[in-house]
């Protein structure tokens, strides 16, 4: 099979293409036939190794110190079921899957855990449902489980045209807030179509200028900080933020021992596919991709795409075209 090899950190010039032997699976695992997968700021920031601020040696010694531990990269994918390992009885071949990875998604053929994969929901195509696990799961951990978002609460997202924006936006609704979304004007047509009730552009308008407060910010794009954002807060808001520091790392402290307005941070480890997947199943949740390229060979230029796209998911198509259509 033919698979992304990723050699040393750098640009995306250093990516190559080679062919490595088919994976066969294991007690509990399965391979997967790749047929979507996209190329996301995580996937950048591994192959650069661009870890921020004193992330960059933890960063470092997680994923590799002086090169990448996992040469084939890719960790979102979508496809069908090839082989079945030993006591899988929950798939059969031929079954349409997506799920997230730590590596390993750009290759014709995945091998990944059974209880680590979601079926592809009838009517949605496989470049939808490789697009979602990383920015819905995250959306779903910070609003759902860090924030505990109830209906009829008021969220402001900050950086919601972002790769998590966009899935903020719709998880926020899901969960019954009215959600403020804070983007380019540009973008407004996009946010109202997910589910924006109102739409700020950054740099003109104020949020909170008429007196608003917020259950919620959540600020993915890093344009705040808990001391600029508690005034917006109510009594009980949370600020979000997607960026671990040791300022916000000290407030998160704070504000647990103090009480009123909290910071929280985190790193979303469970993407929760079952609920990814009822959520497109029954339409409040949709990907956004706006840029598809054609086959392994074109990672690099789907990196450097990546590097620019503000808009949309970019996705690399694996497998034929006639594959890509919609499952069911």
């Amino acid at each position: 099979m033919h698979a992304v090899h990723t050699p040393t950190y750098g640009a995306p010039h250093i990516l190559e293409l080679r062919e490595l032997a088919a994976p066969q699976p294991g007690s509990g695992e399965v391979v997967v036939d790749v047929v979507a997968s996209p190329v996301t700021a995580g996937d950048r920031r591994l192959r650069s190794a661009d870890f921020p601020g004193f992330t960059a040696l933890p960063g470092r010694l997680a994923i590799g110190l002086t090169g990448p531990r996992h040469a084939i990269q890719g960790t979102m994918f979508s496809g069908r079921i090839r082989a079945l390992g030993e006591g899988v009885t929950e798939w059969s071949v031929g079954d349409a899957v997506f799920g997230a990875v730590d590596h390993g998604a750009w290759a014709e053929q995945l091998v990944v855990a059974a209880d680590a994969l979601a079926a592809v929901p009838a009517g949605v195509s496989f470049p939808d449902a490789a697009a979602v696990p990383y920015g819905a799961g995250t959306a779903l951990y910070f609003l759902r489980d860090l924030a505990d978002v109830q209906p009829g609460q008021r969220v402001l997202v900050l950086g919601a045209a972002g790769g998590v924006g966009r899935y903020a936006v719709q998880v926020a609704k899901h969960l019954g807030a009215s959600v403020t979304a804070v983007c380019r004007s540009e973008q407004f047509d996009t946010l109202r179509q997910l589910g924006a009730d109102e739409l700020l552009d950054y740099r003109t308008d104020e949020p909170g200028a008429g007196g608003q407060r917020y259950d919620v910010v959540f600020d993915i794009a890093g344009a705040s900080s808990f001391r600029r954002a508690r005034p917006l807060l109510t009594d009980t808001g949370r600020y979000l933020t997607v960026y671990m520091s040791l300022d916000v790392l000290f407030w998160m402290a704070w504000t647990a021992l103090t009480g009123g307005p909290r910071a929280l941070t985190g790193v979303a480890l469970d993407n929760d596919l079952a609920t990814i997947a009822a959520m497109m199943a029954d339409g409040s949740l949709r990907a956004r991709v706006v840029q598809r390229f054609t086959g392994l060979a074109a990672v690099a230029d789907a990196h450097r795409a990546a590097a620019v796209e503000r808009d949309g998911e970019v996705m690399i198509d694996i497998a034929p075209a006639a594959s890509l259509r919609a499952v069911g």
